[in-house]
């Protein structure tokens, strides 16, 4: 059943996105290269660069930005073949239509959780430089990230062409002029000035706080046309993330000694500078209210049988997330959405597993592919994933060593993997499809598909 245009674009919430609806590849490169444009980047470029020597902090970037790179290839690349977002391509792919509710909680409270705290920092950081309540300058951001993400991915893609390349030129500006009074060798091989940071401590602040990213990497792949320009996007955008916006922070950090860099990056671009972080803010927080927004509608469609309309989610989470900020609530709940930080990862795990390795519940995908319609079944539960994912949860909280959300990550790959291979891996129950996104419809069932693994 075709859903009414309304209160923005639903974006396929539900759906595959159709071949004739994918972006060409500027416009999708700008889209990656805007997720790179952001002044906490520069803290954490400097937070390490305080304590790792440039060449050690070279190889930490190095370490984060390989591994982010991999997981969302693999991942990027399942949601560019069947044009679905991360909580329907898990219906499929490792979790079934019950399995994929759960998925699609987790991650929206996750993603809107983050998208209130990193407004709340963003308000405190405005109102320190150019004064003004910090409750004021959260309204304000989360208002106009609500009203773009409304619009939905079009309309964010378009935002993205304005605000990279503004904020690049204006990053280059500030950061050439602090760096002219001081020596660019001796900053190279100057020693970390502050207490030493272990090479393993950085990787997983540079890997870690980017792996829910990562998992959702679906959300923005599915728009595009082919899998070379999801390497080629992604890749380009750890490199100016890493490379040069992080090493960028960690020379900052060297000069100043100090993690406390944000200011000079601001200070010299007056009210301009602001301006456009306040616009390169909303352009990196679009994505998590645009992806809790698609978790959100997923769930309610599974649990409640109700079919919501992805732009009045976004008003309301938006309105709550804002509400949540303004009034400084949200930096409570930290430790929380750090948690479910590494239960995310194991999703991904389990989705690489089953796509790439063992392939027993993506053959319905296979066959409407072509027509770009959804299967019309799906399993019903996957019982052993939920177990997996929570052994892989338990890895990465509890064991100290390495990076805990790829612990919790290859954790689940491994074992997804080995009991897929074995048989083990089985689907219980049928659900049908009897309601679309956009207009599109269900395949006809092909006999034999499902349940799959039930046998």
């Amino acid at each position: 059943m075709a859903t009414t245009k309304k209160l923005g674009s639903d974006d396929y919430s539900l759906s595959r996105v159709p071949r004739d609806e994918r972006l060409g590849f500027g416009t999708m490169l700008l889209q990656w290269l805007a997720q790179s444009g952001s002044i906490s980047q520069f803290t954490l470029g400097a937070t390490i660069g305080v304590g790792m020597s440039f060449g050690g902090a070279f190889l930490a970037f190095t370490l984060g930005a390989v591994i982010l790179e991999v997981v969302i290839f693999a991942i990027g690349l399942a949601g560019m073949r069947e044009g679905l977002a991360t909580p329907m391509l898990t219906r499929w792919v490792g979790f079934g239509r019950n399995g994929s509710a759960l998925v699609s909680l987790v991650i929206a409270v996750s993603l809107v959780g983050w998208f209130g705290v990193q407004n709340t920092i963003f308000g405190d950081s405005v109102s320190e430089l150019v004064g003004g309540p910090s409750w004021m300058w959260c309204v304000v951001a989360g208002a106009a990230i609500t009203v773009l993400v409304i619009f939905g991915f079009r309309y964010m893609a378009v935002f993205a062409k304005i605000v990279t390349p503004l904020f690049f030129a204006m990053v280059a500006w500030s950061v050439v002029d602090a760096l002219t009074d001081h020596s660019f060798s001796e900053l190279i091989h100057s020693p970390a000035p502050g207490q030493a940071v272990p090479l393993s401590v950085a990787a997983t602040a540079i890997a870690g706080g980017y792996m829910t990213g990562a998992i959702v990497a679906p959300e923005m792949t599915r728009y595009n046309r082919k899998g070379a320009h999801v390497f080629l996007q992604s890749a380009s955008s750890m490199i100016l993330s890493e490379y040069i916006v992080g090493m960028t922070g960690v020379l900052l950090g060297h000069m100043v000694r100090s993690s406390q860099v944000s200011n000079i990056v601001l200070s010299t671009s007056g009210v301009f500078g602001v301006l456009v972080v306040l616009m390169s803010t909303a352009k990196i927080n679009d994505w998590n209210l645009y992806g809790s927004s698609l978790g959100v509608v997923n769930f309610f469609q599974v649990v409640f049988g109700r079919r919501l309309h992805r732009g009045a989610v976004t008003i309301v989470l938006g309105v709550a997330g804002t509400a949540l900020s303004a009034v400084g609530i949200m930096t409570h709940f930290t430790d929380f959405l750090s948690v479910l930080g590494v239960a995310i990862p194991p999703v991904g795990g389990i989705i690489v597993a089953e796509y790439w390795i063992v392939r027993r519940m993506r053959k319905p995908l296979d066959e409407t592919r072509e027509a770009g319609t959804l299967p019309a079944t799906s399993p019903t539960w996957v019982p052993l994933s939920l177990v997996i994912w929570a052994a892989a949860f338990c890895v990465g909280k509890f064991y100290d060593g390495g990076i805990p959300a790829l612990n919790s990550l290859l954790t689940a790959f491994v074992l997804y993997s080995v009991l897929g291979l074995a048989g083990w891996i089985r689907t219980y129950g049928t659900s049908t499809l009897t309601e679309e996104a956009d207009g599109a419809e269900a395949a006809p069932a092909v006999p034999g598909t499902a349940p799959v693994g039930a046998a």
